[in-house]
């Protein structure tokens, strides 16, 4: 037999195309172990989820007029700036003013809400904290694992002689 030639060894590739298996991520490699970490992250998520308690005073910070027993709320003021980006945004769609004055009223409406939540840990034992805390963070080191690429399984050890 003739020995072939480089041009040949590429024109046979291209005929008989191999479907090469991409894993996570684009990488070669780690399906299981992303499954895995998947599974893993959830379940620790869950369970540490399902041990918080969350409560709400509903801008409560606000400021008390006791001669009247009547709480006012910040909140009001906090719509200030995202009513007024809202109306430049109307008239002119390219305002920056109008685009950063939406966002910063946004991010305090957000902030707001976030500072008037109360959130509670329920009371749990040292160890079942452990396993909500390893499986989350487990199950993340691993689906971050898996994204790198895997080496190739070894075949069978061949020295050439």
């Amino acid at each position: 037999m003739e020995p072939q030639t480089e041009t040949q060894n590429q024109s046979e590739t291209q005929n008989n195309p191999q479907k090469k298996f991409v894993g996570a991520g684009g990488t070669p490699g780690g399906v299981g172990t992303f499954l895995i970490g998947f599974a893993m992250a959830c379940a620790g998520g869950w369970l540490l989820t399902n041990q918080v308690t969350v409560s709400s005073q509903y801008f409560a910070s606000g400021l008390m007029i006791p001669l009247v027993n009547y709480r006012m709320n910040e909140f009001g003021l906090s719509l200030v700036p995202f009513i007024i980006g809202i109306g430049f945004l109307f008239f002119n769609g390219k305002s920056i003013a109008g685009w950063l004055l939406t966002i910063a009223g946004l991010a305090i409406i957000i902030a707001g809400i976030l500072m008037s939540l109360n959130i509670y840990f329920r009371p749990t034992t040292l160890f079942h904290t452990l396993v909500m805390l390893v499986l989350l963070f487990g199950g993340i080191g691993l689906v971050l694992r898996s994204l790198k690429a895997m080496p190739a399984a070894a075949k069978d050890d061949q020295k050439p002689e």
